[in-house]
């Protein structure tokens, strides 16, 4: 069991022995306090004998009390609705912490796409330019080609434009080959 304290306290000028578990601190405070309320009514008016200014210092600490304690009875239901917001807002902060928690995961995992897609992009842009390479070479083997190509077949109109011309003057050369051996025939 816990050692009750003993305190001798004045109030309005008489000793009073207070046993209790409280402090002295404690006491003696709230002695003071009730001490002062007594003189505040003696006071405000010197004709109280002492039982009637510590009625009137009991009531106005009563009333104090009271006051107080409806101010509590307010405050701890304008502290209800606040606490069981507070309640919700936990569960909301848990609940947002988690889709945080699975939209960091998702970011990671598209940033990884990403990154892969950005891999892939750049080595199809270095084959993509490998072959535009490639294909200049051979546009510019093709031009050359059918240059070649035309080439060849100017000459090759060149080559018939000579062989006809050729062969009539071959056909000429037989037509007087053939008339002189006609006519050397006939003179023998």
């Amino acid at each position: 069991m816990t050692e009750k304290n003993r305190i001798d306290v004045f109030i309005n000028g008489r000793n009073f022995t207070v046993v209790g578990n409280e402090s002295s601190e404690y006491v003696y405070k709230l002695a003071a306090y009730v001490d002062g309320k007594i003189k505040e009514m003696t006071d405000k008016n010197d004709k109280l004998s002492g039982s009637m200014a510590a009625i009137l210092a009991a009531l106005n600490i009563a009333d104090e009390l009271h006051q107080t304690i409806q101010e509590l009875s307010t405050l701890k239901k304008q502290t209800k609705t606040p606490v069981e917001e507070y309640e919700m807002l936990i569960k909301q902060s848990e609940d947002a912490k988690e889709e945080l928690s699975q939209l960091r995961a998702k970011y990671l995992r598209t940033k990884e796409q990403l990154d892969s897609i950005r891999d892939q992009n750049r080595r199809l842009n270095s084959a993509n330019e490998k072959n535009n390479q490639a294909l200049k070479l051979k546009e510019k083997e093709l031009y050359n080609g059918q240059n070649m190509i035309k080439k060849l077949q100017d000459k090759i109109f060149d080559n018939q434009i000579q062989l006809i011309e050729t062969k009539k003057e071959l056909e000429e050369i037989l037509k007087l080959y053939d008339e002189k051996s006609i006519s050397d025939k006939k003179e023998i």
